[in-house]
């Protein structure tokens, strides 16, 4: 009877050892090994949420955790379902977590993409309703934002996305914007204000392999002057963006992740419009997480050549990039060069965070200025302090939001 017991024993062991993808009980001893998303390119999350799976990595199993970040995964994709599966991973003790997400046939959700509060800048909101029917999304939303763009825009979003155009490689979007837009006093000496915007665009978007995509496309612009007797003008524009996502597997508990991207917008009267530039836009993302500790680098470089709009001139001083200045007081009406960087260390939900930069135009001198802050970051909501590094007064901005 004692050896047949210890016959069945062994066996057991064997096939649990020979099953690497069989499903176990969860416990939180183990360490979790890896974090994989089934049925979605994790490049379709946002990074602060790509960040905080890749925070999982090195810690112990959490299953409070997975559910949390399940939920927030959904709402993220706007998909029917994503359920978690723990698996056992290769080395002893660890296990391999994976994210199941399934699409519905058919489903309408609400969701907030930005919603902020700043200090100088006021409430910006986004809110949109999206119908899910199969690979396509149909999207409507409404926007206040202060905080992108030198001006303040309002107005409706509406949106058609294929996420499989005859192949889970090629996605399509369609995309129609109406603003009005408001402007600081500051800018109301420009003649080159503006009433209204509208725009159409339609993109396509090509998976050329896992980690790189280039979206090609056009953008259809109608502005109309301040001045009500002035004739409405057109900025058509080709769209070219290419970007690079890329996450390296370290030793132990140490994971890297690269996000990198280009954006071309090329306007000129040949297409219809009456202005004619250039826009170019670099941007790299890197970070480092190792336990609980991370670390974010992200530097971007503006160009633009010939004569573009308002809304295309770059901005700093907002909730993202040289936080703690005013954008007003940098350049009210943005400018057509722009270099900028910023390094975020986080321990747990604590971050703090050094950003510098300069805006200027073509023919001005750059002047680089600095900004340092602190904050906390729990599942998607943030809340900092920042502060411009000058001489004399010098005034903090809080930020508090969610998606910014």
């Amino acid at each position: 009877m004692r050896f047949a017991w210890l016959v069945c024993l062994c066996v057991s062991s064997l096939l649990l050892a020979g099953s690497a993808d069989q499903e176990i009980n969860v416990n939180t001893r183990y360490t979790v090994e890896s974090v994989e998303l089934s049925g979605q390119d994790k490049a379709a999350i946002s990074t602060g949420l790509r960040s905080e799976l890749t925070h999982l990595i090195g810690e112990k199993l959490n299953p409070t955790a997975l559910d949390d970040l399940a939920v927030r995964i959904r709402r993220e994709l706007h998909v029917h379902e994503v359920s978690h599966r723990v698996l056992r991973g290769v080395n002893p003790n660890h296990v391999r977590v994976v994210f199941d997400v399934k699409r519905p046939a058919a489903k309408f959700e609400v969701s907030a993409p930005k919603l902020l509060y700043q200090s100088q800048e006021g409430f910006t909101g986004k809110l949109e309703g999206t119908a899910l029917i199969g690979a396509q999304a149909f999207t409507i939303g409404a926007v206040s934002d202060g905080d992108e763009l030198a001006e303040r825009y309002e107005g409706i979003v509406a949106r058609y996305e294929d996420r499989a155009l005859a192949t889970d490689r090629v996605r399509f979007s369609f995309e129609f914007d109406s603003f009005h837009e408001q402007w600081s006093p500051e800018a109301q000496d420009s003649a080159a204000l503006y009433r209204t915007r509208e725009d159409l665009e339609p993109l396509v978007t090509f998976v050329l392999s896992r980690p790189l995509t280039v979206t090609v496309g056009a953008s259809f612009e109608r502005i109309q002057p301040e001045l009500p007797a002035a004739r409405t003008e057109s900025a058509n524009a080709m769209v070219t963006t290419l970007r690079y996502h890329h996450r390296v597997e370290g030793s132990g508990a140490l994971q890297q992740e690269w996000d990198a991207g280009y954006s071309l917008r090329a306007a000129a009267t040949s297409f219809g419009s009456d202005f004619s530039y250039a826009r170019h836009r670099a941007e790299v993302h890197y970070l480092c997480s190792w336990g609980q500790n991370t670390i974010a680098d992200d530097f971007t470089l503006g160009l633009i050549t010939g004569n573009a709009p308002l809304f295309e001139r770059f901005v700093l001083g907002n909730s993202t990039m040289l936080r703690g200045w005013n954008k007003f007081e940098l350049d009210p009406l943005g400018g057509n060069r722009v270099v900028h960087n910023s390094v975020e260390y986080r321990y747990g939900f604590f971050q703090i965070f050094y950003d510098s930069g300069a805006i200027w135009d073509q023919g001005q001198t750059a002047v680089l200025r600095h900004s340092l802050g602190v904050g906390l970051r729990r599942n998607g909501l943030n809340a900092a302090l920042a502060f411009p590094l000058r001489e004399g007064h010098i005034e903090p901005v809080f930020m508090v939001g969610m998606n910014y």
